[in-house]
């Protein structure tokens, strides 16, 4: 499973085919794996992120906007981490203008509570002006929604399938994963739990970013 979630993170347009052959495995294995994992072809969003068909869907807002300060907008998602046996979810909030990590969770379901505990642990920091997600059904849930108009937070939704519409949490991703997922064999989710502790403070306050002219994300979060 960790060789085809390093795959798909490359190449997320390849089918189970095409992944079978790289892999060098059979073909119904591989779909079996991508059902777990909630991988499919084409789409650069795993299918963990599906809608709920009776849960609203809100309209994009970042596409025009000017995003020059923090606390503006922060986004959030969700991805597959894999151990030595077996897997965990990860859900990380985000500070867009700074690229901060203002939370994070683990969880072995995708409910919604385990979002829930991400976005309360992120309201310590501030409350944003616009939250961004895709349309999960996590992020789509009455009591997410719930919690982020209570505070009159504006709610921005990314279009089916547009990865680019969230696109700095997706190179998060791919960060948190070649630097220390791949790197690491994780036993179990207490061991996972503390690298994930100690890569979110070397990315948040240690790690420059040229993006943001080689500062770090704490440092430009709080306007330093």
């Amino acid at each position: 499973m960790r060789k085809l979630d390093e795959l798909y993170l490359q190449w997320p347009f390849l089918g189970s085919r095409r992944m079978a052959q790289h892999l060098g495995v059979n073909r119904k294995r591989v779909q079996r794996l991508m059902r777990i994992m909630g991988i499919e072809a084409l789409h650069p969003k795993p299918r963990l992120s599906r809608s709920a068909i009776d849960h609203q869907v809100y309209p994009y807002l970042l596409g025009e906007l000017v995003i020059d300060r923090p606390n503006q907008v922060w986004c959030t998602d969700i991805t597959y981490v894999p151990m030595q046996r077996g897997f965990l979810f990860l859900v990380a909030i985000m500070d867009w203008f700074s690229r901060f990590v203002l939370s994070w969770e683990l969880s072995s379901t995708l409910d919604t509570s385990f979002c829930l505990a991400a976005l309360d642990t992120a309201f310590r920091h501030g409350v944003p002006e616009i939250f961004n997600s895709d349309q999960g059904a996590q992020f789509t849930a009455t009591d997410f929604t719930g919690a982020l108009q209570q505070r009159q937070i504006r709610i921005s939704m990314d279009g089916r399938g547009r990865w680019l519409d969230n696109v700095f949490i997706e190179r998060l991703w791919r960060s948190v994963k070649y630097e220390l997922i791949y790197l690491c064999s994780f036993d179990d989710g207490r061991q996972l739990w503390s690298a994930l502790e100690s890569y979110f403070a070397f990315y948040n306050f240690q790690r420059p970013h040229q993006a943001l002219r080689n500062r770090t994300p704490s440092v430009v979060f709080n306007g330093k």
